[in-house]
């Protein structure tokens, strides 16, 4: 008989070999038996940004993968990566795990990795969703910057400038972050963030998971962040048109860090995407619509 309470917060964390073999270090939370699902961390994360929904993802039989976008965690750096580069490596992952069918979900920069998922693995994936994602970067018309909170404007300014200022910056403002959370976890950022986001990141066990996962995030240092900031900067290797598998788009209207119109132009340029609107929401969805989204990704194709 499977104990559910354990299976839900159990983590099988290892080591898997990429094709170029760099080593990704991987977990996986919920239901062993439930449909797989890769879940795609924002910026800066790690594999634990999983522990947050394990619960959910069991209760709706959904098996999540997640892993160290290379860099970060116990994942070896990959200097110069595009966005489109981490289809080889959930593709790397999925094989070692012996499963051939996924749905695939990212949130905030982990978006456009889903997106690249779904547009180049298409064969593979049955779903995908990408929440608070962003839209390319420096598109002719398109105001990428309107509405976003100071923090992340100043990160992308320091990305313009080269990796060498980043680096220095991005280490500066971690080792503080790292401080804060050590300290006071409700006081770990300084962004402005919506009522919304307030009420998601005020709660103890997400602050517990914050914690957990951001140190890890930097455990070799701080080149995953560098080469996330880098690469949002540059082409992503695919185009969203690309995608045919059905595809979630889900976006909150008071989210600071991505605003409102990376996710319109998503869902005007992801064909045939399911848009999802939280009117009251912000950056960080609320649990009940993490569980409902993980219910619709892992239904088996």
């Amino acid at each position: 008989m499977r104990d559910d309470a354990a299976m839900a917060g159990a983590s099988d964390t290892h080591t898997v070999a990429a094709a170029d073999g760099r080593a990704l270090m991987i977990a996986e939370w919920g239901d062993p038996d439930g449909f797989p699902v890769f879940s795609l961390h924002g910026t800066p994360g790690s594999r634990f940004v999983g522990q947050a929904n394990a619960s959910a993802y069991a209760d709706v039989r959904a098996r999540v993968i997640t892993y160290d976008r290379p860099g970060y965690g116990g994942s070896d750096r990959f200097r110069g990566r595009r966005v489109v580069d981490c289809v080889a490596d959930v593709s790397a992952i999925a094989d070692s795990l012996g499963i051939d069918r996924f749905a695939v979900s990212g949130g905030s920069w982990g978006g456009p990795h889903s997106l690249a998922v779904a547009a180049r693995l298409a064969e593979r994936v049955t779903r995908s969703a990408c929440v608070a994602g962003v839209a390319p970067f420096d598109m002719p018309g398109f105001d990428w910057f309107a509405g976003m909170d100071a923090v992340n404007i100043e990160e992308i300014g320091w990305a313009l400038e080269g990796e060498d200022l980043l680096a220095r910056e991005i280490d500066r403002m971690a080792t503080a972050w790292l401080e804060r959370l050590a300290d006071d976890p409700s006081k770990a950022g300084e962004v402005e963030f919506s009522d919304a986001d307030r009420a998601v990141v005020a709660n103890p066990e997400r602050q517990a998971v914050e914690r957990r996962m951001l140190n890890e995030a930097f455990r070799q240092g701080v080149w995953g962040y560098v080469d996330d900031a880098l690469c949002l900067t540059q082409p992503w290797g695919f185009d969203v048109t690309e995608i045919r598998v059905p595809t979630r788009i889900a976006y909150g209207l008071t989210d600071v860090l991505v605003p409102r119109q990376h996710g319109e132009w998503l869902a005007h340029n992801v064909p045939n995407a399911e848009v999802v609107i939280d009117e009251q929401g912000g950056h960080f969805s609320a649990p009940n619509l993490v569980t409902e989204r993980f219910g619709w990704l892992a239904q088996p194709a």
